[in-house]
Parts: structure tokens; sequence; C-alpha cells
């Protein structure tokens, strides 16, 4: 089983009884499928002194808890994510969906300039599409313009009013029989 979660991310719990905590995780262990993140999951257990010098205690200690139960949160936007594979300089790195930014340490600083790249691109690309759209709007309204000046208006066609069909006289007379 693959996972996505590794040791030494940051990650927030998403569902049980510690929903909305978050911790490092310490411990990963893919054939069972569950993490040690610190302060979740705490549970007692009581020791008892195995010696005469021991004192018996109640000591508080982390458990693993299942590693679809966490998300991991996202080192450059600050959001609980989930995870993508991506290549950054002909390597494979995790990265996450929602700002596509890289969640191995590694390659967090070459994942910064790429996306602050890909910004960059969106926002010219954002600030171009309003100009194009008054260049539209313009050369509608001139067109609009020059066809109402170039057309003569319309003359108003009256209709007369057709009087009753005499089926229409037939179902009254009927109906005023009837009664």
């Amino acid at each position: 089983m693959s996972m996505t979660v590794k040791k030494g991310d940051n990650v927030v719990v998403i569902t049980g009884k510690d929903k909305g905590k978050t911790g490092k995780v310490t411990e990963v262990s893919p054939k069972t499928g569950k993490v040690l993140v610190d302060g979740v999951n705490i549970v007692t257990k009581h020791q008892k002194a195995r010696r005469q010098d021991e004192k018996s205690q109640i000591v508080k200690k982390n458990a693993p808890i299942e590693a679809s139960n966490v998300m991991v949160v996202c080192p450059n936007c600050g959001k609980a994510t989930r995870v993508a594979h991506g290549e950054v300089g002909g390597k494979k790195v995790r990265t996450c969906k929602k700002c596509s930014g890289a969640l191995d340490k590694e390659f967090v600083k070459v994942a910064k300039k790429e996306a602050k790249k890909e910004v960059a691109k969106k926002e010219t690309a954002v600030k171009a599409e309003p100009a194009k759209k008054e260049t539209v709007k313009k050369e509608a309204a001139a067109t609009k313009t020059a066809s109402a000046k170039t057309t003569a208006p319309k003359k108003e066609t009256t209709t007369a009013k057709k009087p009753a069909s005499s089926t229409q006289k037939s179902k009254k007379t009927t109906s005023d029989k009837a009664e």
C-alpha cells in the first residue's frame, strides 16, 4: 500500500474524536496503513512496577491513527489538501492540489519559483481579457449605430378584425338552447 503521508509532514485530523487537531507525523507504517501523530489519539496506559524499586504509574502516549483519517497541510498555502504527484526538475514530487506547491522539502524552493511564474502568466492573461472585452463592446456598439442609420424605418401594418367564424356562432346558439 502506498501512502501519501510521510514522516515529518504536518497533518490535520479530518475525522474521529480528535477531528480538527494538527500535529507532526513521527512514525509511518505502510503495511498497516497507520501513522503516529504528536498530540493526537492520546491513550492512557497503566504501567505496573516490574521491580521493587519501580513505581506503578499511569502513562499517556500517542496511539496510531489511520492514514486515511488525516490530510497533509501544505507548507505554502497552509491549508489541508489532497496530495498530487508531479515532476519538478525531473524528479517525482508530491504536490498540493490547491496551490500546486511541492510538499517535499527538497523541492519547495524550486516549486515556489514555478508557482510564481504560473501566477504571473495568469495575471497577465486576466489583465488582457478586460481590454479585449472593451474593444469587442466598442466594435459592437459602432456596428449597431451604423446599421441603425442605414436602415429605413418600418411601416406599421394594421390588420382588420376578422368577424367571428360561423362555427363559433353555432356553438353559442347551441349553448343558449341548452339552458
